[in-house]
């Protein structure tokens, strides 16, 4: 019997006994003790989901509900077009707030950092619980900067469905195909929800277009705004051939009408809306078989006929099938057409067992979930945000971490509200939940329920993968899928404020690198500074922000500088020999090789053997070898950068007995980095895809600049009033370009950035750079 839910931080009031019926009619006792959060939040929050108002469910339905009732989503979109502002809104609506957040005033409930609630702008993700019309949602707000791209790759990962929101003045945007493209990728069905039609310049029209030409998408159009700009008050629902209004003097768009498009009243917006639906329903018809099926069948002659519930399963299909995605538009700031999305949410997202995850075939049933985000809690330790894909999750319970081949025990489980957090005594599958407790698992890790389980289910995969000839690495694939980290771009020194506080700063660092995979820290050889490695200015600026506020030290950053690369433009061969006596042991180890430009782009060295190397000897120090020649390609020879697009081929291998992998690993190394100094060298510079907009009459100024940096234009499009530039620009250039780009446009003009690729510098720029690293002048 479950005797104790502890509730933590849902409300400031103290209640004492609460009585909740369950399966067996018994009454169950539950406290309410209220949580100690970081961040002081200010805000008064409702009632448990589930607990809105008078209507009391069952316990196990508010823990557990059907997983048919889970929808698991995210809210991308680029930067600064009202995902936050979106998700503020629906727990709103949904009863977990009762008061209306902003972000301008730094109350939201998901950006709940410091930083975030200073800058306006959401830097780490936030997952937050709530129930709507009966079904469970799993809600994560995710970051739209560029340098925090990691957090919505991750949360991706994890999720079954998304909304992407445009700003509909702007339409598709430099950050919003980045997340489009992760999206694909993790194959998530999703929405559109066209934000900020209230605003000077929106156009549904042309932001519709955008996901057509930008995103390559097909559009289905399932309302119509009522007026654009100041002029916006309500939608058409398309698909029942209704609008929406909401009321100017209503402050929080809770109360809106909704009645039948007449003919009487309406005849110009019943044409639009018939054209309008007539158009979506044979759009969907050339998408989906069985709904094109019905359609010839029993309502060619008058599609008005058509219910809209089987227009509304036919869109669910194609939804989920990723041909197409349904288009709603509405204004979060002004509180209009939010309900609608959440509806849109789930009538036409997928619930987990609707998605396909081909490895649970594999655990028949037991535990198997993903870690996903890491936190750190001073009263509590690290938190594990975790999705359940199959079996129960339950605190005092031991799982075993498949990558960090460890067993550790879980002592909470906690339905996540941002910030604050509801204690629960189980989670089933489909559900994303956080735990307390483990303190080695990181981002990425597969967690079952022990190591026989996940034996069992190896076995399985790899009895499966003989049966279709899968390869092992697919197989391996299935079982431990985690989460791709970028490289950095940028690197800085930091250092503490006194050596004794350098065990402080290491502790710190280590922390935050279990919260951020994207974050590197390590040490140069040479100065024994600790270096910083990040994905742009104002990661590294929030990263040095946070160990200042949360753990307290005054550390000091170097100035930034840039991630090269480097390459060889010419084969070189070397030869070495080590030749050691230690003690009475003899370590002898002979190595002749070849580096040469590799053929396909690669970031680590490509490595090949040739025929008079004896595969005997290889069996037993290839290992070694191979450790030697990646070692060697981590520092060039001209500036110290990791080498890349470089193949090594080993022509001859001579080892004595008894040498030591150490010594042959040595060995190797030393004769790649003779091969690479004796080759023409190249650096390698990151290149960023640029957008920028600005409005018309600063563009002159603003292409003036960019050719000053090296910037190659590639288009100017037009948006409106507005220009977009879009190119090519080194990033070494773009160092501080914010604050150049606000005085040149008095503050009118935003930019987007994104990692492009890696190009070789032209000979002038690279004696440059190496007369600066060298001190010369």
């Amino acid at each position: 019997m479950l005797t104790n839910l502890r509730i933590f931080a849902v409300n400031h009031q103290k209640m004492t006994r609460l009585y909740i019926n369950n399966m067996c009619c018994c009454k169950i006792t539950a406290s309410l003790r209220p949580s100690k959060p970081d961040v002081p939040l200010g805000r008064n929050y409702s009632s448990l989901p589930g607990l809105i108002g008078n209507d009391i469910k069952s316990l196990h339905s508010i823990v557990n509900p059907p997983i048919a009732k889970i929808r698991n989503i995210g809210i991308m979109a680029h930067i600064d077009a009202g995902k936050t502002t979106t998700t503020e809104r629906i727990l709103y609506y949904s009863g977990y707030t009762r008061s209306l957040g902003d972000v301008d005033d730094g109350d939201t409930v998901t950006d709940f950092m410091a930083q975030e609630r200073e800058r306006g702008i959401t830097i780490q993700s936030a997952a937050v619980t709530f129930d709507w019309k009966g079904y469970r949602v799993n809600l994560i707000d995710t970051p739209g900067h560029v340098d925090f791209t990691l957090e919505v790759e991750r949360c991706l990962r994890v999720l079954d469905g998304a909304v992407a929101v445009f700003d509909a003045s702007a339409g598709v945007e430099a950050q919003t195909l980045t997340v489009w493209r992760q999206a694909d990728k993790h194959k998530i069905p999703r929405i559109c929800f066209l934000n900020k039609m209230d605003k000077t310049g929106a156009s549904f029209k042309d932001a519709v277009e955008s996901i057509r030409e930008k995103l390559k998408a097909k559009p289905l159009l399932l309302q119509l705004p009522i007026g654009e700009a100041k002029t916006f008050k309500g939608v058409v629902d398309v698909v029942n051939k209704e609008k929406l209004l909401w009321n100017s003097n209503s402050d929080d768009g809770k109360v809106f009408e909704r009645k039948p498009v007449l003919e009487k009243s309406d005849s110009e917006l019943l044409k639009e809306t018939v054209e309008a639906r007539n158009a979506l329903i044979e759009q969907v018809a050339d998408l989906d078989d069985e709904f094109a099926d019905l359609v010839l069948g029993e309502f060619s002659e008058n599609f008005d006929l058509l219910p809209a519930e089987k227009l509304q399963t036919a869109i669910r299909r194609v939804t989920l099938a990723q041909t197409a995605v349904p288009v709603l538009c509405g204004s979060a700031l002004r509180n209009r057409a939010v309900q609608p999305l959440l509806d849109a949410v789930t009538v036409y997202l997928p619930s987990p067992e609707e998605r396909n995850y081909d490895f649970l075939q594999w655990y028949k049933g037991d535990l198997c979930a993903l870690a996903f985000k890491v936190l750190h809690d001073k009263q509590r330790g690290p938190l594990v945000f975790m999705r359940v894909y199959s079996g129960t999750l339950k605190p005092q319970s031991a799982i075993h971490n498949i990558n960090g081949n460890c067993t550790e025990r879980i002592s909470r489980v906690l339905l996540p509200f941002a910030d604050q957090h509801i204690e629960i005594p189980s989670l089933t599958a489909g559900n994303i939940a956080l735990t307390v407790g483990l303190k080695k698992t990181a981002t990425g890790d597969t967690l079952v329920s022990s190591k026989s389980s996940a034996l069992a289910a190896a076995r399985r995969a790899e009895r499966e993968g003989e049966k279709q000839r899968r390869q092992s690495s697919e197989v391996e694939r299935l079982l431990l899928a985690g989460v791709e980290v970028p490289e950095p771009v940028f690197f800085c020194t930091i250092e503490p404020p006194s050596g004794a506080k350098q065990p402080d700063l290491e502790h710190a660092l280590k922390c935050l690198q279990r919260e951020d995979p994207s974050l590197k820290v390590k040490l140069d050889p040479d100065s024994g500074q600790t270096v910083l490695c990040g994905m742009g200015e104002l990661h590294i600026e929030i990263i040095h922000d946070r160990i200042k506020r949360e753990y307290g030290l005054e550390t000091y950053l170097g100035p930034l500088q840039v991630a090269y690369r480097e390459t060889i433009l010419s084969s070189a061969c070397a030869t070495d020999t080590l030749d050691r006596t230690l003690g009475d042991k003899q370590h002898f180890v002979s190595v002749e090789l070849e580096a040469k430009p590799g053929e396909t782009p690669s970031v680590t060295p490509v490595i090949e053997y040739a025929e008079s190397v004896s595969r005997d000897l290889l069996k037993d120090s290839q290992e070694a070898v191979e450790n030697g020649i990646h070692n060697a390609c981590l520092q060039g020879p001209l500036l110290g950068y990791p080498i890349q697009d470089v193949t090594i081929t080993l022509h001859s291998l001579v080892i004595h007995p008894g040498t030591s992998a150490t010594m042959i690993s040595a060995c190797v190394s030393r004769c790649v980095q003779k091969a690479l100094k004796k080759a023409d060298k190249q650096v390698l510079e990151p290149l960023m895809n640029l957008e920028v907009t600005v409005p018309r009459d600063y563009l002159t100024p603003v292409l003036a600049d960019l050719a000053q940096r090296r910037g190659n234009v590639q288009e100017i499009q037009t948006r409106q009033d507005n220009r977009v530039v879009i190119g090519f620009v080194p990033l070494a250039e773009i160092m501080g370009y914010s604050t150049v780009l606000r005085t040149l446009t008095s503050g009118s003009a935003t930019f987007a950035l994104e990692l492009s690729t890696y190009q070789a510098m032209n000979p002038q720029d690279q004696n440059t750079l190496l007369s600066q690293r060298s001190g010369a002048t």
